[in-house]
């Protein structure tokens, strides 16, 4: 992986090569997951790859790879496509846009289904994903108020807003 490579330089530091699978389907073209123990795989979308290849390689691919990058040298408590992330893409040659803009009709995405929870401020609609965490014991708090998030709409009479 010759990104990974001149990552290793610029990051100055050797670069375990991440695992690179092609599964991710649906709207997006790339993810890059890092697990508890700091082993990284890059998943690609195949029929992104197929319809858009010149594009997908020199946008999606350095994309990913400076996310993977950017977790090796500056840590987890990065934003995602914020200025560390971005220096990596220009150091990579690419232009450091978040979405990329690939024909994607006729295909398919995964529609979650939304759960209401609530906290003293207001009304919030968790995606399945997050509700199936909290029925495993995750706790996710208001961004707000700081109040744990409950399931279900605010109790009848409860008129703070």
């Amino acid at each position: 992986m010759a990104l990974v490579n001149t990552g290793s330089r610029l990051i100055g530091r050797p670069a375990p090569a991440p695992r690179i699978s092609f599964d991710l389907r649906g709207h997006s073209a790339g993810q890059c997951r890092v697990d508890a123990e700091g082993g990284a795989t890059i998943r690609y979308n195949a029929a992104l790859l197929a319809r858009h290849e010149p594009d997908f390689l020199a946008q999606t691919v350095p994309h990913e790879v400076a996310h993977y990058l950017a977790y090796l040298r500056f840590g987890r408590r990065i934003r995602p496509h914020g200025p560390e992330w971005q220096q990596i893409m220009h150091a990579l040659g690419a232009d450091p846009q978040r979405c990329h803009d690939f024909d994607i009709s006729g295909l398919t995405a995964r529609r979650l289904r939304r759960h209401p929870y609530h906290c003293r401020c207001g009304e919030h609609a968790l995606t399945s994903i997050r509700h199936h965490r909290i029925l495993r014991g995750a706790r996710y708090v208001c961004r707000t108020c700081g109040e744990a998030l409950r399931p279900g709409g605010p109790p009848a009479g409860d008129t703070e807003s």
